[in-house]
């Protein structure tokens, strides 16, 4: 009978990934078998491969705990898995999970510097008059822009991502405001790629618990959300968070649905309390074609994109891989889900 340490380690994979990728991964151990099954439901994969499963990679496919009794550790290719937090092979507290949480950094500070350039040098307006052919005559002083450097941001959230957006902002000379939930503990304590983000804690200038936002963001030219979405997150940001944002400021949401309050939101911009936001992720998704928030004055959305890239499954992968690495040397897994804090 073969030992633990000869043991084959069943690993579904179950969403596409390139040849090349998978062959990566099954180069960590001669130990690892890798199966590759994509699928739109659970019900598309035979009760066998669910049956002799121990390591899962997926995106939201997930079993009962029934078909897939020897599942042992569940890795997400996502950040946020609140979507599946109620499923009952997840619930169970002997089943590992693991997020994608630092890996998708890169592009998602790219795309909020991308959002705040074209908030702050009045992209929807530009967009506008190419689309009704206008030269404005009053240009330049309807067109002015806000410029970026030397600007105020403050990153509601320093995890992967706003650290990212820490690091590439740095040569624009702004000053960095960030909240975060333990401020005792500024280093990064999670999946950190080299050379992205800020992994001691050195880029800002000042950081503020979770009860001191609104002290933070009347500092603000910029606010970007980044919080993940917990029980402690929903709606964070309402109504008194905006009536203490400058009326210049500028929002900028990459985040999760539902951590600020979309009806607080509508009535700051039309109310100009705040200047102008780009929000990416909406609590019902897609965002429904009736919905009063579309027509919503000085507002630019997008459909929950922030996070994709050409490199999204490489870099899932680079981070797949070592968590392998770990699993099979029965070490420490990087990004694991943390119940109580609820990410």
């Amino acid at each position: 009978m073969k030992n633990e340490s000869e043991k084959i380690i069943e690993v579904l994979i179950s969403f596409a990934l390139p040849d090349e990728l998978i062959q990566h991964l099954g180069a960590v151990s001669k130990r690892v078998n890798i199966s590759v099954i994509p699928a739109r439901s659970a019900s598309e994969i035979s009760d066998e491969i669910w049956y002799r499963t121990e390591v899962l990679i997926t995106e939201k496919i997930i079993p009962s705990p029934e078909k897939a009794p020897n599942i042992r550790w569940i890795q997400f290719n996502y950040a946020g898995i609140d979507f599946a937090l109620d499923e009952p092979i997840v619930q169970k507290k002997e089943i590992l999970l693991t997020t994608l949480s630092g890996a998708a950094a890169p592009q998602v500070a790219e795309f909020v510097l991308m959002a705040m350039l074209a908030l702050c040098h009045k992209m929807p307006a530009l967009v506008h008059n190419q689309r009704f052919h206008e030269w404005p005559p009053d240009r330049f002083a309807r067109l002015v822009p806000r410029e970026l450097r030397g600007s105020t941001i403050g990153l509601i959230g320093y995890g992967s991502i706003g650290r990212e957006i820490a690091r590439i902002t740095q040569p624009l000379g702004v000053k960095i405001l960030a909240l975060k939930r333990n401020v005792m503990k500024p280093e990064d304590q999670g999946y950190v790629q080299e050379g992205i983000g800020d992994p001691k804690g050195d880029l800002f200038t000042r950081l503020y618990p979770v009860q001191a936002i609104c002290s933070m963001v009347k500092e603000c030219d910029f606010i970007v959300n980044t919080l993940p979405k917990t029980r402690d997150t929903q709606h964070i940001i309402a109504e008194e968070e905006f009536a203490s944002m400058k009326p210049t400021a500028y929002l900028v949401d990459v985040s999760r649905g539902g951590i600020i309050k979309l009806s607080a939101l509508k009535s700051a911009l039309q109310e100009k309390k705040i200047a102008g936001a780009f929000i990416d992720v909406f609590e019902q998704e897609p965002l429904s074609k009736d919905s009063p928030i579309w027509d919503t004055p000085n507002l630019i959305i997008s459909p929950h994109i922030a996070g994709i890239s050409l490199k999204y499954n490489e870099r899932a992968v680079k981070l797949f891989q070592e968590n392998l690495r770990r699993y099979i040397e029965d070490s420490s897994l990087l990004n694991l889900f943390n119940w109580i804090e609820g990410y």
